[in-house]
């Protein structure tokens, strides 16, 4: 005797003598069918019957397959990804916070202007005296909106390769320590009344982490490279321009990709190391931040 895999509707017990009634659907009762499922033999009208290689497969059967398959995995154990969703949220986020800050400002040129953009600023200093918060708001600051477009153009174009491979859990897990990585170095190198703002830091991160990732699948990487070092001369050469910041997220997020793909996939114990990794980085990046706090706490700031 069978019975639908989804343990649903009434049992099959076999198809009639020959030359009796056509049987019911086993989904449709009361639609007699002449056809049936070649995989568990059940009757099946035309609507619940679909194409197989061999014969064709009930709409259960199918469902009953596609539950047990092995499920895709990417070489950083994440499952196949669809749509990037992580990458345009955080867009959407970005540029949220750019019309708040130019709302208050009144101005859409001079958001800085704005009291959200001075309480969200990295300011060293003000970190050191418990303002802790500007650590990450920072990160979703910017000057301007050319700042704006080019950080959010480059999170489009570079996170969307990223998150297909990272899966949407890793990819957030690697921006988030590309911004505490850039922070740190922030912190470590910058005046200590300076103030810093933008997701450049993250997206120096994700830059990092296309690298291993070609890397890691053996696919060239010079493209990349030739934009990263565009951008680390363009860093060092225009004024205003946080290097500690993108040096920082680019080494914090290549880092942490590294991790993620060399450290193993797949079993529940390589996924803790791969958390655990992470997560040791997201440490780092804090201690060297509460170091300068306290030695610029020290030094009367």
């Amino acid at each position: 005797m069978s019975e639908r895999p989804d343990g649903g509707g009434p049992p099959w017990t076999g198809r009639p003598a020959a030359g009796g009634p056509d049987p019911d659907c086993v989904r449709h009762p009361g639609r007699p069918t002449a056809l049936a499922c070649t995989r568990c033999d059940r009757p099946a009208c035309p609507e619940c019957l679909r194409p197989a290689s061999v014969g064709q497969h009930c709409v259960d059967c199918l469902a009953q397959a596609a539950a047990s398959a092995p499920r895709r995995r990417t070489v950083a154990g994440a499952s196949a990804a669809g749509r990037p969703v992580a990458v345009p949220a955080l867009i959407v986020v970005n540029v949220a916070v750019y019309a708040l800050t130019a709302l208050t400002a009144g101005s859409l040129m001079q958001n800085y202007a704005s009291a959200l953009f001075d309480e969200g600023a990295l300011v060293p200093a003000l970190v050191a005296g418990g303002e802790i918060w500007r650590i990450v708001s920072s990160g979703f600051l910017h000057i301007g909106p050319l700042h704006l477009a080019f950080n959010m153009f480059a999170l489009w174009i570079i996170g969307r390769e990223v998150e297909t491979v990272l899966g949407r859990a890793r990819f957030l897990a690697v921006y988030g320590v590309s911004m505490l990585g850039g922070a740190a170095l922030v912190m470590l190198f910058s005046n200590p009344a300076g103030a810093t703002a933008g997701a450049s830091g993250a997206v120096f991160g994700l830059m990092g982490a296309l690298f291993v990732l070609l890397r890691r699948l053996k696919l060239p990487t010079g493209q990349v490279v030739t934009v990263i070092a565009i951008n680390a001369v363009l860093s060092l050469s225009i004024q205003g321009i946080s290097w500690q910041g993108h040096l920082g997220g680019l080494l914090f997020g290549a880092a942490a990709t590294a991790a993620l793909v060399h450290l193993g996939a797949g079993s529940p114990s390589r996924r803790r190391t791969q958390a655990l990794a992470v997560a040791g980085l997201a440490v780092l990046a804090l201690v060297l931040i509460g170091v300068r706090a306290a030695g610029l706490l020290a030094a009367g700031y």
